[in-house]
């Protein structure tokens, strides 16, 4: 059940979002990551301290010897931090892999509140990006960003999640977990409608990469042949699992536990929903 994942993304020095949870993410899974990083980063769960960003140039480079030798199934981006990596990364998609899966996860700032994504440059994400993705995966602040509406409840989430979908991206999955309540609610947004899964929150310090390990989860899916819904299903209980079993390291928000379901019997009952 292997599936090729190209993950463009920043890394994590404390290995629980970006590049880092990517890869062990899509690994878990069953399919097999590959990266082009588009900036490094010193931080751990209380914080980034740092950024250190790759020229686009070499961005593509890693791109185009991965796809010209591997092969790609599945495309997932995540930190993208200005306008001409957005664009970059954008060019390399469009030229080298159309038709491909492409899950976009719109990073924009970190859990400790560091800002990862220019504001300059949210005009070209919507521009450039939006348009190639098969699936966006915005949490609320994001959703709102890119949309200029707010989000109070699941009602919003769907006016929001259409006028998403009307930038561009075949899906829209808007996640709503900055939402209060004791359930936490994902809303699927398609050409087809909408469609809400829904499942208990779990009162936890350690989601720190839950966004990054999501998109990948689903990329992996995607890479391997499965539906975005059968997709979708076993990313959210894949993310859920490991925020459950998180190892509890660190003092600030917390990594996840992303080997939870390295056992292919037990990745297989996830798709059973």
């Amino acid at each position: 059940m292997k599936g090729r994942v190209l993950i463009v993304a920043g890394s994590d020095s404390g290995g629980g979002a970006g590049i880092q949870a990517d890869i062990k993410a899509v690994t878990a899974l069953g399919a097999f990551a590959m990266t082009a990083i588009t900036a490094l980063t010193a931080q751990n769960t209380e914080g980034v301290s740092g950024v250190f960003p790759i020229p686009p140039a070499f961005i593509r480079e890693q791109m185009g010897v991965v796809i010209a030798d591997l092969g790609v199934d599945a495309v997932k981006s995540g930190m993208l931090h200005d306008a001409p990596v957005i664009e970059a990364v954008a060019e390399e998609v469009a030229t080298r892999l159309p038709g491909i899966p492409f899950v976009v996860d719109p990073v924009m700032v970190a859990k400790g509140g560091h800002r990862l994504l220019e504001e300059s440059a949210v005009s070209a994400l919507k521009a450039s990006l939006l348009p190639l993705a098969s699936v966006l995966t915005p949490n609320v602040p994001e959703a709102e960003a890119l949309s200029g509406q707010a989000i109070l409840d699941e009602g919003d989430m769907r006016r929001v999640g259409a006028a998403l979908l009307a930038l561009g991206p075949k899906a829209v999955l808007l996640k709503g977990g900055h939402l209060s309540g004791e359930r936490v609610t994902d809303l699927l947004v398609t050409s087809d409608g909408a469609e809400a899964f829904s499942s208990p929150r779990i009162e936890t310090r350690h989601t720190h990469g839950t966004g990054c390990t999501l998109a990948s989860a689903i990329a992996a899916g995607l890479a391997q042949g499965m539906a975005l819904r059968e997709a979708v299903i076993r990313a959210r209980h894949y993310v859920l699992l490991a925020m459950a079993s998180a190892p509890g390291y660190g003092g600030g928000h917390g990594p996840l536990d992303h080997a939870v379901t390295v056992d292919p019997a037990r990745v297989a009952a996830l798709c059973r929903e």
